[in-house]
């Protein structure tokens, strides 16, 4: 019963959720639109667009030693995750049967256990600064503390499938995930997908009018 219903409705549902989530969620910025802008351009829009995407992935000199524990702690959950959900083995074969209908080759066993171990490791950690630093655990609301929740059970959940190479666990691990497919677009996860633009939006603001930031 409860393996036909994960397998089933609660993924069917999970996906429009979370395809359409994404959709209104995006649709509703646009939307929105920008103010004129009526100062005199004295830069480049696209270049600081540009600029600030790519600039925002190293730490700042003058800030560095503030923010280096958040940001390898980032670094190592953002990429042990990209790397479990786009090259291991499972997931691959699981977007090959039920979304794209082809696949590609998979990651080997020993970095699955590793980009397992960043994932897992680096959420930990945020969360422990997040804890810790008294300016974060003051702007932290309960929408973070339930992201990080269901992204380690999703985390946790995917170790048992491994381990234990059962269905029962493979669905254990699905259905934690559909619950995190279900609250993503509600949530501040959507930075997944705004993050580019965003970047881009204040870069080609600041860019028009000549600065860096």
């Amino acid at each position: 019963m409860f393996e036909q219903f994960v397998n089933g409705l609660l993924w069917q549902i999970s996906v429009v959720v979370f395809v359409g989530g994404i959709a209104m969620r995006i649709f509703a910025i646009l939307r929105h639109g920008r103010r004129k802008d009526l100062a005199e351009a004295r830069g480049s829009a696209f270049a600081g667009a540009v600029w600030t995407n790519f600039s925002r992935f190293k730490m700042k000199s003058e800030i560095a030693e503030k923010v280096r524990f958040q940001t390898v702690s980032g670094y190592m959950f953002h990429l042990g995750l990209f790397a479990l959900l786009f090259f291991a083995a499972p997931h691959i074969d699981f977007i090959k049967e039920r979304i794209l209908g082809f696949g590609w080759p998979a990651m080997p066993n020993w970095l699955f256990v590793i980009s397992t171990q960043m994932a897992i490791l680096g959420l930990l950690l945020l969360l422990l600064q997040r804890l810790m630093n008294p300016v974060t655990r003051l702007l932290s609301r309960p929408g973070n503390y339930i992201s990080i929740g269901l992204l380690f059970l999703v985390l946790f959940s995917g170790i048992l499938v491994y381990f234990q190479r059962g269905s029962g666990s493979a669905y254990i691990h699905l259905f934690t995930m559909e619950l995190l497919m279900l609250y993503f677009p509600f949530s501040n996860l959507m930075h997944a997908f705004l993050f580019v633009s965003s970047r881009a939006y204040t870069g080609a603001l600041y860019g028009v009018r000549g600065m860096k930031v």
